[in-house]
């Protein structure tokens, strides 16, 4: 029962935050971190990979893990057609025929027509090693390396979009065990679709919603707008009028979402409104490479530990009505799942799998953590 009796505390108090970008609302129960923990606790893996792994299937010179295929001897970043794809360019296809299993009865027909929807999907998938180097993360890499990823992404979002029949090219990292990374090696991947995946497609409706209801103005472009001004008359709290950002550079702003879920979960975006990597200029391309490492180093450094997450870039559509008017803004997500400690994480189940989302600490409280934490690598300080 609400009670006006007290003032509302951001900090202390049970309260749900809206995300525009798609159409959906978040639990906050930032009381919640202070119960204590008698849950699950991750173990480690051990920190002690060495340069080159010869039992692993991503490293240069190896036989991959179908047993047919051999990597180059790379030195540098490498791509390859994933050898298990989960999805193929050349199928049959499909399009909502389940309705002719059931004969002539119309009702069932239009039944199952309207209740199970079935299409076929085409595509191809590449796996990126982001290094030769078996013990390196993008924490750990020099930014002129990560550049070196930044352009592979291009030119592949690039050339899968070229593809006939690919609408839209999705990258990806998992990082960790806990995040279900099955190989250590520093690595990514690219998966090119025939249909815009659920994700990009609910943002590029909230974003093509705003645009029309607000004389063409990009939400993302207005976001940073607000987060930017709230950051330079932030003062030091755990309220909203509290500032979310970790930090910007002079192409793009790293911050804590207003809506996160994830305990740290970031989004960077560019500050020029740009929607595809193609679209980023020399410069932009080496800022984002040092973005992603002060980011990841950072998550590293909160801890102290090879900080696991799920990252994710998202940018216009390679084909179709949102390929190049503008909708989308380049942007990247990282969900982390590490809550209290580095054995310590979050689990979206119970709750947020039968009703919404929900967060033990508030967003500026996971901002304020993140920027406190050094952009030197724990492992190379002194």
């Amino acid at each position: 029962m609400a009670s006006d009796e007290q003032a509302f505390d951001f900090s202390e108090h049970p309260h749900r935050r809206y995300n525009p970008l798609t159409d959906t609302w978040v639990l906050c129960s930032p009381h919640r971190a202070k119960r204590p923990w008698l849950g699950q606790v991750e173990s480690l893996p051990p920190d002690n990979r060495p340069q080159h792994d010869p039992t692993c299937y991503l490293c240069p010179g190896n036989t991959r893990s179908d047993g047919a295929n051999q990597n180059s001897d790379y030195t540098s970043t490498f791509v390859f057609t994933n050898d298990f794809a989960a999805v193929k360019l050349s199928q049959p296809n499909y399009h909502n025929e389940l309705a002719n299993t059931v004969g002539t009865d119309s009702e069932a027909q239009s039944l199952l027509s309207s209740l199970l929807k079935v299409e076929s999907v085409t595509g191809t998938c590449r796996v990126v090693c982001f290094s030769p180097r078996h013990d390196l993360t993008l924490a750990e890499m020099e930014t002129e390396h990560i550049q070196e990823v930044v352009q592979t992404w291009t030119r592949e979002t690039e050339d899968l979009g070229a593809v006939h029949g690919v609408n839209y090219v999705q990258i990806f990292e998992n990082k960790g065990a806990a995040m279900g990374c099955s190989n250590p090696h520093p690595h990514g991947q690219i998966w090119a679709t025939s249909d815009i995946p659920t994700e990009p497609a609910r943002e590029l409706a909230s974003l093509a919603k705003y645009r029309a209801s607000h004389d063409g103005a990009c939400l993302l472009c207005n976001y940073v707008k607000l987060e930017s001004k709230v950051s330079s008359a932030a003062k030091t709290s755990s309220t909203p009028s509290s500032s979310r950002v970790v930090f910007s550079t002079e192409h793009f702003i790293c911050l804590v979402p207003f809506w996160a879920v994830w305990p740290y979960e970031v989004i960077l975006l560019s500050l020029r409104h740009a929607s595809t990597l193609a679209e980023l200029t020399p410069a932009e391309q080496h800022d984002l490479a040092d973005c992603l490492r002060r980011v990841t180093a950072r998550y590293d450094n909160l801890f102290a530990t090879s900080f696991p997450y799920s990252m994710g870039i998202h940018q216009a559509p390679t084909a179709g009505e949102h390929k190049e008017d503008g909708t989308m803004h380049l942007h990247l997500h990282w969900y982390p799942p590490l809550l209290r400690s580095a054995t310590v994480r979050k689990f979206l189940v119970g709750y947020e799998m039968m009703a919404e989302a929900q967060r033990d600490l508030t967003a500026e409280q996971a901002a304020e953590r993140l920027r406190q934490c050094s952009e030197v690598h724990y492992k190379t300080r002194g």
